[in-house]
């Protein structure tokens, strides 16, 4: 049963980008001229996602908290990543931001393309050149008033426990005199696990941290700020343990858990 039930989620997943990528194409003709921070595309791209993920019986996402309608927009939003399942979760949020990814998922038909349309960044793992060159993509969406989208982990982890954090997101951050904006994912863990195609039922929670300033910072401070935005996703993520279902239960749920 959850064989034929993955099968037709990944169809109407399918489907959804499918009619999704005509929407952005639209969207592209006509804004090209004038949005040069492909924020139409971009917020067509993440809504493609949650429509998706709303549609997917095995989902109920949401977000946790009070979230700002927007953030800075010289700002790295940093993440824990538990899945496949996280930017579909994050997309939740309220505001655009572009997205470094792996570059083979820019490979993949539809979503891949819409990646590229919307924005986001590609970089290929262990190439340092093409670190290289996403970071200065990164720089130039931050000096366009975007905010980008980074997993310092640099891939999902297969534990509970957080990853080492890369010095990418940091040193980009302080480069720019960036906020660094930390959030936390709780309960995509089997959503769709790494190396799977099966889908899972879960409950996701996605929650925004404190911006964390580095007016002032220079690169011997990276270590320092990843330590800081580790913390705090740590703690976070602590929060949304007991409400997600992958901690101890919480005796009383917040008013504001899921939206």
């Amino acid at each position: 049963m959850n064989a034929l039930l993955s099968i037709w989620t990944w169809v109407e997943v399918g489907l959804v980008a499918l009619v999704g990528f005509f929407v952005q194409i639209f969207l592209l003709i006509f804004t090209f001229p004038f949005d040069k921070r492909r924020y139409a595309v971009g917020r067509c791209f993440r809504l493609v996602g949650v429509t998706a993920a709303k549609l997917t019986p095995y989902w109920r996402f949401g977000v946790h908290g009070n979230v700002p309608a927007q953030v800075a927009p010289n700002t790295v939003v940093v993440s824990n990543h538990e899945s496949n399942a996280d930017p579909f979760l994050i997309s939740h949020l309220p505001w655009e931001m572009k997205w470094l990814g792996k570059k083979s998922l820019f490979r993949v038909p539809v979503v891949g393309w819409m990646m590229g349309i919307a924005g986001d960044i590609p970089v290929e793992r262990g190439d340092r050149d093409s670190a290289t060159g996403a970071m200065a993509r990164c720089k130039q969406w931050l000096a366009k008033g975007m905010p980008v989208m980074i997993f310092p982990e640099g891939t999902r982890s297969k534990t509970e426990e957080l990853l080492p954090f890369k010095d990418g997101a940091f040193r980009l951050a302080i480069e720019a005199q960036a906020d660094v904006l930390p959030l936390a994912v709780s309960g995509t863990r089997l959503a769709l696990p790494k190396h799977s195609w099966r889908f899972a039922t879960s409950r996701g929670l996605v929650t925004v941290g404190t911006p964390i300033s580095t007016k002032g910072m220079t690169l011997d401070d990276v270590e320092t700020l990843k330590n800081q935005a580790r913390a705090q996703i740590e703690s976070l993520r602590a929060s949304l343990k007991p409400l997600t279902g992958s901690g101890p239960v919480a005796p009383a749920t917040d008013a504001n858990t899921a939206r």
